[in-house]
């Protein structure tokens, strides 16, 4: 998946426009939501991309994503490692 999202200029685009309240929170959109299927209790995991020592860009992944994508990343080095 992550492959074919690196590959595909089109797959990113500007879904909302979010303030975030004095409390620091943010509300996802109700669309933005659905189109991503997320739940109550979803977990998502927010990475920060840093530049010259600031964080320029804020992704967030849902967190069964991520660690699907580290697993698979990491599962063959680590049988490597641990024969």
């Amino acid at each position: 998946m992550w492959e074919e999202m690196a590959n595909n200029v089109e797959c990113c685009k500007v879904d909302a426009v979010v303030t975030i309240d004095s409390r620091g929170q943010i509300v996802l959109p109700k669309d933005v939501r659905e189109k991503a299927k997320l739940k109550p209790d979803d977990k998502l995991a927010v990475v920060g991309c840093e530049r010259d020592g600031e964080i320029c860009c804020i992704i967030m992944v849902k967190a069964e994503k991520l660690g699907d994508a580290v697993s698979k990343a990491l599962g063959p080095m680590l049988k490597e490692i641990f024969r």
